[in-house]
């Protein structure tokens, strides 16, 4: 991907925070692990493992794909915004709640994919959450029935956006 190769060092590590946002949205807390614990150990994981073919350990409703949206990713309740190209795509339909996971860029301002999303969201019944970023990373959040979770972080960089969105929804929601 071009885009990272003329990234700063601090675009990077906003762009590895937007990233890291997204994954504890899409990921249920371990008993005992606060939020200042996250990212605090080191991962269990290689970043290839999440991109590696399904191997025959892997969780039969368990998918995820680099370049392209992922066979049977609920595109209703987490569209590709129009424009986008898709970096990554990730859909846990096992899981309760079921996550969803979608990394895409596109040039365009922040605030444009934020709003994006935020209407649609909007427009399926979930509510904003106070607060626009964690630190410099663009970061909004959503619920919907108290249980169901959506976030959106992106980070802009030479004029292109790269955004991650991770969602935790009842599985009913995801099809």
């Amino acid at each position: 991907m071009t885009v990272t190769t003329s990234l700063k060092p601090t675009g990077l590590a906003a762009l590895a925070a937007g990233a890291m946002l997204a994954l504890a949205a899409c990921s249920p807390a371990a008993p005992g692990v606060t939020p200042s614990s996250v990212g605090t150990s080191s991962p269990t994981s290689s970043p290839s493992s999440v991109t590696a073919s399904p191997s025959p350990t892997a969780s039969p409703g368990t998918s995820a794909t680099v370049g392209k949206i992922v066979e049977g990713f609920p595109e209703a309740l987490i569209p590709v915004m129009p424009g986008a190209t898709v970096i990554s795509s990730s859909f846990d339909k096992t899981a309760a709640p079921a996550t969803v996971a979608l990394v895409a860029s596109l040039p365009a301002p922040t605030a444009a994919v934020v709003d994006f999303y935020a209407k649609h969201l909007e427009g399926l019944g979930f509510k904003a959450v106070p607060g626009d970023a964690v630190g410099a990373v663009a970061s909004k959040d959503f619920v919907r029935n108290d249980n169901e979770t959506v976030n959106i972080a992106v980070v802009e960089a030479a004029g292109v956006s790269t955004f991650t969105i991770g969602a935790n929804v009842a599985v009913e929601s995801a099809k």
